[in-house]
């Protein structure tokens, strides 16, 4: 007998005899636990791209229910898991199945993970929530006190962080490997998608498998474009954050574990060409992050970290041997400390000290983090961070074990993130921003200055002769800033208040 025809005929014969069967989740709260041997009923909301790889990583659990706006790039996961209940409406979902689902898996664009996964908290629904973990700093600050609130199990979905990697860059720099860490550089290849773009002047039809107003959700309305979706949306300020948005939450997760980072004090953009809509090509955003406290052998001082995306490199250490790439394909870290440098490639993976015949002496600390199940593995082979939530699901809230990158730690985290993104915006002031990380606002900005922003810029060849039409917008640059830190919900989509 199969899990689903076993389910059915217990519930089948509950009803029978007059009681009902409920969710795991509702035992749990009476039990204070999940037993490990029981799944979880999880609902996966975003399933065409990502989602699918994270629901394959929670098949040891009943997934129960699928939820897409396009059921054509749904298809294969529909295929997956052939009995779940489909959806398009996330809201309809939670109507009708409710109170049968523990859990959720969001995977859908930046902009509707906040909405999904705080209402999903407020109904006791432990939530795995891909990276970044919201489109902007409220967001982020709202998903950390709704989870601490309602005490579910939490995870973004950056599974680097439940990797050996990040853990062996921690203790090595908290154990003095290069003294106390004053600087840092980091990088992507991102983006691999369009970026820079225009607004499209004309629409196209609205396929027949895309729900467009349920894509849209919170943002403004505007005609359907293929240019937005599938996948596209990533480069679209709207729905996504853009290179930064998508890779930092990767790249920067062992700087802000190993330094013990929270809140920047200031922060500074620049790119190329930047627009009203879409993030631009290439850019640079510099972080000052303040003095913390010592951990293990070394001071935490004043600490500047540079993130670099669309081919931007830092300046190659002199340490670096010739002929030796900068990180690997895909981007890297360079620690640089009081008694020398670190280098890993993405994700933090094969860290090394340089110049790399420091190696040969080096004596590496004993490991004193705890490591997660699989996952010293490759990251594309294993389950670890997925089922590292699962396990923290099935605990009781009071002696629970947070999962690695749970919303306490990964909240704060993604609000530097998308801090950032404010930063490239607002480079039109041509400053350095100071930034009241408690308060979620820039402390330097007045009440009544202005930023031009580009919001037409055209270049096209007539008979033989360039064209250039480009065109600004003129906007007050407090209300930008606090517009792009907050985002107003439109179409009736709202979001829970935020708890005291």
């Amino acid at each position: 007998m199969t899990d689903l025809s076993r389910r059915k005929f217990i519930r089948n014969t509950a009803a029978a005899a007059g009681f009902s069967i409920v969710s795991s989740h509702v035992l749990g709260k009476i039990t204070g636990h999940v037993a490990p041997s029981d799944k979880l009923n999880i609902a996966g909301i975003g399933v065409g791209g990502v989602g699918r790889r994270n629901l394959a990583n929670m098949a040891t659990e009943n997934i129960v229910a699928l939820c897409d706006v396009d059921w054509r790039y749904a298809a294969k996961t529909f295929g997956d898991y052939p009995n779940a209940r489909r959806f398009k409406d996330w809201r309809v979902m939670f109507d009708e199945l409710g109170k049968s689902i523990d859990g959720i898996m969001v995977a859908t664009p930046d902009h509707t993970h906040a909405g999904v996964t705080a209402h999903a908290m407020t109904l006791g629904k432990h939530c795995y929530t891909q990276k970044p973990l919201t489109h902007s700093v409220y967001e982020s600050r709202l998903l950390t006190k709704l989870a601490e609130k309602h005490r579910v199990a939490t995870q973004m979905g950056n599974q680097g962080n439940s990797f050996d990697w990040c853990r062996r860059i921690t203790e090595w720099i908290q154990a003095g490997a290069i003294g106390d860490v004053y600087e840092v550089h980091c990088w992507t290849n991102r983006p691999i998608w369009p970026q820079g773009l225009n607004l499209p002047t004309e629409s196209e039809p609205v396929p027949s498998t895309l729900d467009w107003d349920l894509f849209i959700g919170p943002a403004e309305k505007r005609p359907y474009h293929s240019v937005y979706t599938p996948w596209n949306w990533r480069g679209w300020w709207d729905f996504g954050t853009g290179a930064l948005g998508d890779m930092a939450c990767h790249i920067m997760d062992p700087i802000y574990w190993a330094l013990d980072l929270k809140y920047p004090t200031k922060v500074h953009g620049s790119s190329t060409l930047s627009n009203l809509y879409s993030a631009p090509h290439a850019q640079m955003v510099h972080y000052t992050f303040p003095e913390r406290p010592a951990k293990g052998k070394v001071n935490m001082p004043e600490v500047k970290v540079v993130w670099y995306d669309g081919g931007l490199l830092p300046e190659r250490p002199a340490e670096l041997a010739p002929g030796k790439m900068l990180g690997d394909t895909d981007g890297g870290i360079i620690f640089v400390g009081t008694k020398g440098k670190i280098m890993t490639g993405c994700f933090g993976m094969n860290p090394t000290l340089l110049p790399e015949t420091e190696m040969e002496h080096f004596e590496e600390p004993t490991p004193w983090i705890p490591r997660i199940e699989g996952g010293s593995g490759n990251i594309w082979d294993t389950n670890a961070h997925e089922q590292e939530w699962v396990r923290a699901a099935k605990e009781s809230p009071r002696n629970r074990t947070e999962a690695s990158s749970h919303f306490g730690f990964s909240g704060p985290f993604n609000e530097t993130v998308v801090m950032g993104v404010l930063a490239v915006r607002l480079q039109g002031l041509n400053r350095e921003l100071l930034w009241d990380g408690e308060r979620m606002e820039f402390t330097n900005i007045s009440a009544d200055e202005k930023i031009q922003v580009v919001s037409v810029d055209n270049f096209e060849v007539i008979d033989g002769d360039p064209r250039f039409d480009r065109r600004f917008i003129e906007l007050n640059a407090a209300d930008a800033a606090r517009e792009w830190i907050n985002h107003t919900y439109h179409n009736g989509f709202k979001l829970p208040e935020m708890p005291r």
